[in-house]
């Protein structure tokens, strides 16, 4: 499939007097293909806004090649911008004004037809709303809005920067239901969140960077299948029974850690065998439950690992797929 968005050996270097040198990208590299909906994810410091800001010409990178649309940027932005809708960290507007007030100066700047206020309003929920003042907005309202700029010109690629950030639950869920539909109408969405669950849930890839570097990407079962320990939990009819079936797992190479009322197996490949085996030794299963691995644990498994100092983790654990800047609304966002 076509990419939308490609990065490759992206580098960017602060330096400061008190801080010295940091490297906050350090050769990283990021794929995503049309249509997919896309989890980007880091933890704090890991380089995450900094590739979203040098992608759009926010920050000026030391190296590296970037294309979206299948144009080289920074050089053609100019080109791409009007395809690209993107809110990068916390939204900022002018308090005074409604949303509908906000939406229509976006789109008088970019030439858009004012129908599409109205339009992008229904998309977020926020239509019943639109004749209220910003500063009369919760967080989760103007994170609506924040949402709604930057769907004013029905963007090809669309960027979003924890748009869930202070939405309730039923927020949340109507979030994931948007950026689904938008997928499905052709739409590629690179979503950022710290909710991962959610990211579980709605997205077809992920990329996850730490340090500055790529250690996963792929689409999220494959990332998920990667690092899968093959844990199994085994509860037997009577726990006295289980340094008995401990040691005879034991026995035969599988790897077993002994609680209170059950076990945990790893580097099993066929849980029926552990039945099978059990059963020849007079032992009765009454549960036998394979231990799925979820994006959280993933995730800080790859980014846990505390760096060296002024050093980065040079390995990369990727599970790989076959296959002058616009002025921004206010906060980071690109509007119309």
């Amino acid at each position: 499939m076509p990419a939308v968005l490609e990065i490759e050996g992206l580098r960017k270097t602060y330096r400061s007097r008190r801080r010295g040198t940091r490297n906050a990208l350090d050769g990283f590299d990021m794929r995503v293909e049309v249509g997919q909906v896309h989890g980007f994810l880091g933890p704090n410091g890991s380089g995450k806004t900094t590739t979203l800001r040098t992608l759009l010409g926010l920050i000026r990178p030391d190296g590296g090649r970037m294309a979206i649309l299948g144009h080289e940027v920074p050089g053609t932005l100019d080109q791409v911008a009007p395809q690209v809708g993107a809110i990068v960290e916390s939204p900022q507007f002018f308090p005074h004004f409604t949303a509908r007030d906000t939406l229509s100066l976006l789109a008088g700047a970019g030439d858009l037809p004012e129908q599409r206020v109205d339009e992008v309003l229904e998309l977020v929920g926020l239509r019943d709303r639109a004749g209220e003042r910003v500063k009369t907005y919760s967080l989760g309202m103007k994170q609506r809005l924040a949402v709604a700029s930057a769907l004013l010109k029905n963007p090809r690629l669309l960027i979003l920067d924890e748009p869930a950030n202070g939405l309730d639950p039923g927020g949340i869920r109507e979030m994931r239901t948007l950026m689904r539909n938008l997928s499905e109408a052709g739409m590629t969405v690179v979503l950022s969140s710290h909710i991962l669950g959610e990211i579980q849930l709605i997205c077809d890839s992920v990329t996850i960077i730490s340090l500055g570097r790529r250690v996963a990407f792929g689409p999220v079962d494959e990332v998920l299948a990667q690092h899968s320990s093959g844990g199994v939990r085994v509860r037997l009819e009577a726990v006295t029974d289980l340094p008995v079936a401990a040691t005879a797992l034991t026995r035969v190479g599988v790897r077993v850690t002994t609680n209170d009322d059950h076990l945990m197996l790893a580097g099993v490949d066929k849980p029926a065998t552990v039945t099978r085996l059990l059963a020849e030794q007079g032992l009765y299963v009454s549960e036998l439950a394979p231990i799925d691995v979820d994006l959280e644990s993933v995730f800080l498994e790859l980014t846990a690992t505390a760096p060296v100092p002024g050093q980065h983790r040079q390995v990369d654990q990727s599970v790989r797929i076959d296959g002058t800047a616009p002025s921004a609304p206010a906060g980071g966002g690109w509007g119309a």
